[in-house]
């Protein structure tokens, strides 16, 4: 992790790397980009389970970051996919899906299930990498709150 992957493809001063941010940069990027606030205790323990990420770095900054969670055999969750407003319909979003399933069919064994769930439009990125509705099970979640 940590070494350039992609080359300069698709805009020369965007860099894709093997690594994922850290907890406060993470935090910061995906409020920037308008997915949900996690706590500083979440986000922490968030970023440490974190099997495999990249982030998209312009002059140094991070702009865009994606990673893959699970248990490392039976189940992967692609999570976290973000880029900044003013960084985005540059096909980063793109980069960092290429290289989260390149790195899922180099990693994950056979008979693992990836997921993900798509907000919006995004479902459309996400059928290119093989991603379909699936019409087997609904997906169902819950957010934490406050414990009083």
């Amino acid at each position: 992790m940590g070494e350039e992957h992609g080359g300069h493809e698709a805009m020369a001063d965007h860099v894709l790397v093997e690594r994922f941010p850290d907890a406060a940069a993470y935090a910061r990027l995906r409020a920037a980009a308008g997915l949900s606030r996690k706590s500083a205790d979440a986000a922490a323990r968030g970023v440490a389970g974190t099997l495999y990420g990249v982030s998209v770095l312009r002059d140094g900054e991070l702009v865009g970051m994606g990673r893959i969670v699970g248990d490392g055999g039976c189940f992967f969750f692609v999570v976290d996919i973000a880029v900044e407003p003013a960084h985005q319909r540059r096909g980063l979003g793109k980069r960092i899906m290429a290289a989260l399933d390149t790195w899922l069919r180099a990693n994950a064994p056979e008979t693992a299930h990836v997921a993900l769930f798509a907000d919006g439009e995004a479902r459309h990125l996400y059928a290119k990498y093989g991603f379909v509705e699936n019409t087997k099970s609904v997906g169902m979640d819950y957010v934490v709150r406050a414990r009083r």
